[in-house]
């Protein structure tokens, strides 16, 4: 007889054969929520769609929304243009913008194929963090095929007086990197690379929860990352300006150590953040992951899926009370309860199935927020770790421990508590347009996250949203199940 599968999907393992070991429910977990997720978007067709914000009173109200009343909000904008954030929705609509080149661990899947995060970053935006947003998925490849950076700052720039804010997403690297860092000196407003700022925020937050702890200060710490993609460089670089200890700090990519004898690093210009490293780190310039995590208090890997890229052994190796990120996505670097095994005090993963999801899901839509509300030019590095340390400080005021480091979606506090941090920082940096305490961006920003969500229950609960067929969740289990059992 098939379980009853709540369309909550809570305890998710009791709906797994008793006889399954750790590794296959975790594997038959991934397979369901895939199953699923492919189930689900097309029963819906998407997760998205557009409402009006305003009322439609009686047909003439499309005079006043539409023209000729609409004449008025023209001219003003074009005598301000800084009026169009409280004119229009622009001061609350973010982009989502990705040519799709590195799609979660799925790789290039073609300029539509990350349709389906985008539009998943906008639910989370909306519902988290009470902001508007739209997936805009392009084709940056040029004559020669290949994917032209230059094209993505081309579009964001003459998009940019639509929207308040840009989120780059899954743009693979060393692209990711050049496209961020001039678009963040070039526009007008907010660009914010999640895969690479939201990832380093979070992994900043949770870390230092973590060394709290395990007794450990983030100075004193031997710090391995495993993965010099966007989001590592970016955790080692946010890391060291935080305090952290750049002659105990080894970063490893797919060749090897950083260190300031990578000359394929060296003469590769598109690979400057690289470069960063590689002369501030790893001065000893330890080559192999086995002797660099011999000792080592923190391990955060952000690199290939597993579950065997990071070795029993290794964690074995590590300092007493040592903490372990493995955050590759679907599948960790090492099964939890396999570091737990190997001593490990404390381990977290990008995944919400586990203890402790480091997910930047509890980052970006509280920062973006906070930006928006203040009309903030930038999102700085600065401003990025003042919203770490506000969800750290959260976190602890609810109480942590080992199991439970960091805040998760469901605390709505989180997000408004971030948002209010975030704008304060925009404030004192001089990148806001709109100058607030931090009890009015506080207030609005928790209004606009609960309005959202109850938008949302009231439109399940009214029947505009429908819930998903039971028949679809079972066969999502039961071809889980088989395909366990098959392999």
């Amino acid at each position: 007889m098939s379980p009853v599968i709540d369309p909550s999907l809570q305890n998710l393992d009791e709906l797994f054969p008793q006889e399954f070991s750790d590794e296959e429910k975790a594997q038959a977990k991934t397979l369901f929520l895939k199953n699923l997720s492919l189930e689900a978007h097309r029963f819906y067709g998407g997760k998205m769609q557009t409402l009006p914000k305003s009322g439609i009173y009686g047909f003439n109200w499309f005079n006043v929304w539409y023209t000729p009343g609409v004449s008025r909000i023209s001219t003003e904008i074009r005598d301000d243009a800084d009026a169009s954030f409280a004119l229009s929705n622009r001061g609350n609509l973010v982009a989502v913008v990705s040519d799709s080149t590195r799609v979660l661990g799925d790789g290039d899947c073609g300029p539509a194929g990350g349709l389906g995060v985008m539009e998943g970053k906008a639910m989370l935006m909306k519902y988290l963090g009470g902001v508007d947003a739209v997936a805009l998925c392009l084709d940056s490849r040029g004559a020669d095929g290949r994917n032209d950076p230059q094209k993505i700052i081309d579009f964001v720039r003459m998009v940019q007086p639509s929207f308040g804010a840009i989120n780059l997403e899954d743009i693979s690297q060393p692209n990711c990197f050049k496209v961020l860092d001039e678009l963040r000196e070039t526009c007008e407003i907010p660009v914010w690379h999640d895969d690479a700022q939201g990832t380093a925020c979070i992994t900043l937050a949770a870390l230092i929860n973590a060394l709290e702890l395990a007794g450990k200060t983030l100075a004193q710490a031997k710090i391995v990352l495993l993965g010099a993609g966007a989001s590592n460089t970016t955790v080692a670089r946010l890391i060291l300006a935080s305090g952290g200890n750049p002659s105990k700090m080894i970063v490893f990519d797919s060749r090897g150590s950083l260190h300031q004898g990578r000359d394929d690093i060296k003469t590769d210009p598109s690979h400057y953040r690289k470069w960063e490293i590689c002369q501030s780190t790893n001065p000893g310039r330890v080559l192999a992951i086995e002797e660099a995590l011999q000792d080592a208090d923190v391990l955060i890997a952000l690199s290939q899926a597993g579950p065997d890229t990071v070795k029993r052994s290794w964690v074995r190796s590590m300092a007493q009370k040592a903490i372990v990120f493995a955050c590759a996505n679907p599948v960790p670097e090492i099964w939890p309860y396999a570091a737990k095994e190997e001593g490990a005090f404390i381990v977290a993963t990008g995944r919400g199935d586990f203890p402790n999801q480091v997910n930047n899901s509890v980052c970006f839509p509280g920062i973006l927020k906070g930006a928006l509300l203040v009309g903030a030019r930038k999102i700085s590095d600065a401003m990025v770790i003042r919203c770490a340390h506000s969800i750290a400080e959260y976190s602890r005021r609810r109480g942590i421990s080992p199991d439970n480091i960091i805040a998760n979606m469901e605390e709505t506090e989180v997000f408004a508590e971030e948002a209010a941090d975030v704008a304060m920082a925009a404030i004192e940096e001089g990148h806001a347009r709109i100058i607030l305490s931090r009890e009015e961006v506080y207030r609005r920003a928790r209004a606009d996250i609960d309005a959202a969500r109850a938008m949302t229950e009231d439109l399940k609960r009214l029947g505009h949203i429908k819930e998903p067929p039971a028949e679809i969740l079972h066969k999502a289990l039961e071809d889980a199940i088989a395909g366990i059992r098959g392999s």
